[in-house]
């Protein structure tokens, strides 16, 4: 997880556009707010319901435990962060899905990518994470996109062929280059138009931290985006000692107990 979190501390401040959409930043800005924000609360959420009932558990018992502890960690930390319909599902005691295909259900998903031994119960689990609010076509996409990209890195397989199986099962236009999506590229929170940018980034990246500083550049909703990207590059390249050390010095206690935890059940 810590690709996934790393990308949502880097990519905050520059979060509705604020950046220069230059790959020629400092990372850890001390001039800047490097904090993690509502990404990383709910991949810790997703992270910490897995470990909860087991990687074997039935759908009814896994949703009802990705509810339970989003709305856990949700109401506790991030907190105004979240988007409006979102904010009130936190809050809600009968809390349903309500059509979202907002980026939401992608930028969560990276520790189902982690965790499970067959790409078919990856995409099974990343779509159950997705339904219990972002159950829109669109947002299982998303979900199930990045959780099945992860997996395919974690287990050796190419950039090339990872970034063809996205195209054949998902459909995402994955032709363009980091170069020509930046100039036009604004705030979005779809899946549609974050998901495939934020694998652009890391296709194109040579390690973990160009990888980064590629999903930065091109702007948009930027914690969201280069979460994803983070996420997929940790799969593929790993991240390095440093960057982990500056992850864990801007999270709270409880979820660094949860990463321990999650890294002594998948590694």
């Amino acid at each position: 997880m810590y690709g996934a979190i790393l990308g949502d501390m880097i990519g905050s401040p520059y979060e509705f556009d604020q950046g220069d959409k230059s790959k020629d930043f400092e990372l850890f800005n001390k001039r800047k707010w490097i904090r993690y924000t509502d990404d990383t609360a709910m991949t810790i959420a997703i992270a910490k319901a897995i470990m909860m009932v087991g990687v074997f558990a039935d759908e009814a018992t896994m949703k009802r435990e990705f509810v339970l502890e989003m709305q856990d960690i949700g109401n506790n930390y991030a907190q105004g962060e979240y988007g409006g319909r979102f904010s009130q599902w936190l809050c809600e005691s009968d809390p349903q899905p309500y059509g979202s295909w907002g980026n939401g259900s992608a930028m969560r998903v990276s520790a189902i990518g982690w965790c499970f031994d067959s790409l078919e119960r990856t995409r099974e689990v990343a779509r159950w994470s997705a339904e219990v609010t972002h159950n829109h076509p669109e947002g299982i996409k998303g979900a199930e996109s990045v959780a099945a990209a992860i997996y395919l890195l974690r287990n050796g397989q190419s950039k090339d062929m990872v970034k063809q199986y996205i195209i054949d099962e998902f459909g995402y236009d994955l032709s363009r280059t980091c170069d020509e999506i930046r100039p036009s590229y604004h705030h979005v929170e779809s899946c549609q138009e974050t998901v495939p940018e934020a694998m652009t980034a890391f296709f194109e990246g040579t390690d973990f931290e160009d990888s980064i500083r590629n999903a930065v550049s091109l702007g948009g909703d930027c914690d969201t985006l280069t979460c994803i990207t983070g996420a997929l590059a940790e799969a593929f390249f790993g991240v390095p000692e440093s960057f982990k050390q500056e992850c864990l010095n801007r999270l709270p206690n409880e979820f660094i107990e949860i990463i321990d935890q999650f890294n002594e059940m998948t590694f």
